[in-house]
């Protein structure tokens, strides 16, 4: 959830620092702070605010040494404050740390440290790990028993960076991401490829109980016992490029706009990667598909597909509430996992779960060398390039289309997914951009939006209302049109905006009579369609296709830009949305 990274080389340390947090400022953005070490002495600078804030009132990018760390940070534990920023220091400014994760067992250690002498400058957990840190080097005046010392007791989910006035970085993974990025000049040590990518391709990914120590112009990595162990060297294939908004006010623009070209990367499996993906889920008798957010409403889309066309049985679940549904599988079942990141604490859990049962794990994700996509049996990438904007959008249709390609393969064709065809429609949708954003003028001010949908339709109604919500800050729920009078109805009246998405499929006839029940209680009617219907106040035309299956992926995108529109609109900042952030590492 918060971003980390350590660089130790050749140049100067803080710059690069300060270059790599804003790279991965999606990960938190409360606040930011730099340690570096020259000549033996340790500076620390660190102030709530994004990083460039931080950084045209502190100066960060002009502190000396060619060592050092950096944080942005996501708050858990504190508030957002100066001093609860990292890094944080202890003995004298002899070892920083930054951290990110969940201490589970902080409050215990905290007074252990606190009887023994320690002052605590903040309200963090992460603290507790640079005073552990130098309790147990003042204790064995050795680095690496300090580090295996302090991992034995920290419990939670954590990954951490410390530097240590010698000039040593040493990095501990135990269930959050950390990679080392080894490149000519020095070494890297961070939560993600990005904090180093304009640097060197080259990665090591640290497994779960690994620690490293960089010094000397060399790296050691051992595990919690002081084993050591081999993790080999792999070239990251994502190109810095996709980094850059380019043209493009805010990432988020940019990447809704990409998806013609990600849909398209996305369809291009690797034929062996897919065929055994195929496999292992053709021999299921039972198959549980789990995700987050996003990743979740493409799970439910997945069980309507694979239901309706390759006749297998699905069951969608989130992944926060694996542990309740998850608990008896069996050898027959599959457990297909969906994820961006392929680093979000819940999904993983619920991998473990699953294989902790003998059960066959397959995922789709984004990033194909992350944790997930390392415990999975077998997995398909998305191929959708770095997704810097908090809201996931081109990596949702990403995830639609390897489903679309998974079921018409389970299906034998009988889907008919004809990609031209479908990248054609998807054109047309990106270039009506500008009916949704005098559409967002007219509803800025609307504090509630309801959006009905039915079958495939009502996952696009739940993205829908968690985009609006995520980038607009506004009160928006998706609701099964189905179920409108169970309850629902009752918050329609005079002033109400409800969006219908109604293409003219089987759903039709049934979600228009809605729209009348809605319109005859006095409120607003937007229509999402193919078919303009005089019941519709606003209509937000989408094209015809010829197989309703794949209505999803036209109708997610006005809601897309309807999302970012109603942001600008509102002054809000679409990429960074207040109490969120983009990989969801910690619970």
């Amino acid at each position: 959830m918060c971003s980390i990274i350590g660089y130790k080389g050749k140049n100067f340390a803080a710059p690069i620092l300060v270059n790599s947090l804003k790279r991965m400022e999606y990960r938190g953005y409360d606040s930011v702070g730099v340690a570096t070490i020259d000549e033996g002495k340790m500076l620390v600078r660190k102030g709530t605010g994004k990083v460039a804030e931080v950084n045209k009132k502190l100066d960060m990018s002009h502190m000396l040494g060619n060592i050092g760390i950096g944080h942005t940070r996501w708050a858990t534990h504190g508030g957002v404050t100066d001093k609860n920023a990292h890094p944080h220091a202890a003995g004298d400014n002899k070892i920083a740390v930054v951290h990110n994760g969940i201490i589970e067992n902080y409050k215990e250690l905290k007074s252990e440290l606190i009887k023994t002498g320690y002052i605590f400058a903040s309200e963090t957990d992460s603290e507790v790990i640079a005073h552990l840190l130098n309790l147990y080097f003042n204790e064995t005046k050795n680095i690496k028993q300090a580090l295996m010392k302090t991992c034995k007791r920290l419990q939670g989910a954590y990954a951490f960076v410390a530097v240590f006035d010698d000039g040593t970085i040493g990095g501990v993974r135990y269930e959050e991401p950390l990679i080392v990025g080894v490149a000519k000049d020095g070494y890297f040590v961070s939560s993600d490829v990005l904090g180093f990518l304009e640097h060197t391709d080259k990665a090591i990914f640290l497994d779960n109980g690994d620690i490293t120590i960089v010094n000397d112009d060399k790296i050691q990595i051992f595990d919690f016992n002081g084993k050591p162990v081999d993790r080999p060297i792999t070239q990251v294939a994502w190109e810095l490029g996709d980094i850059d908004k380019g043209k493009y006010a805010h990432h988020t623009l940019k990447e809704i706009d990409e998806q013609k070209l990600s849909i398209v990367k996305a369809y291009n499996q690797e034929e062996a990667r897919m065929k055994k993906f195929l496999r292992i889920l053709r021999a299921a008798k039972n198959v549980y598909i789990v995700g987050s957010g996003t990743s979740y409403h493409s799970a439910l889309v997945a069980k309507h597909v694979f239901g309706m066309y390759a006749k297998m049985r699905v069951e969608a679940v989130m992944s926060s509430e694996s542990k309740y549904v998850l608990s008896f599988l069996d050898e027959d079942s599959v457990v297909i996992a969906i994820s961006q990141s392929g680093e979000t604490a819940d999904v993983l859990d619920s991998v473990r779960l699953a294989k902790s049962q003998g059960v066959k794990v397959l995922s789709i994700v984004n990033v194909t060398t992350s944790s997930l996509a390392r415990m999975s049996d077998a997995f398909l990438g998305t191929n959708s390039g770095p997704e810097i904007g908090v809201a996931a959008t081109k990596s949702f249709t990403a995830q639609l289309i390897i489903i679309y390609a998974l079921a018409d393969r389970l299906c034998r064709g009988k889907l008919g997914l004809d990609k031209e065809k479908l990248i054609h429609a998807v054109d047309s949708v990106l270039s009506n951009k500008s009916t949704i954003e005098k559409l967002a003028q007219e509803l800025k001010n609307n504090k509630d939006l309801y959006l009905l949908g039915r079958s495939l339709h009502y996952p696009i109604a739940l993205e829908g209302a968690l985009k609006v919500k995520e980038l607009a800050y506004v009160h928006a729920e998706g609701i099964a049109a189905g179920e409108l009078k169970h309850g629902p109805l009752a918050l329609m009246e005079k002033n109400t905006i409800v969006m219908i998405l109604n293409p003219h499929d089987t759903t039709f006839n049934d979600t228009i009579s809605n729209a009348h029940e809605i319109k005859a209680r006095g409120a607003t009617v937007v229509g999402l369609s193919d078919q303009k219907e005089d019941v519709y106040d606003y209509w937000i035309p989408i094209p015809a296709l010829s197989e309703e299956a794949f209505y999803p992926i036209v109708e997610v995108i006005p809601l897309q830009f309807l999302a970012y529109y109603l942001a600008v609109g509102k002054n809000i900042d679409p990429d960074y949305p207040r109490n969120l952030a983009k990989s969801v590492t910690v619970r």
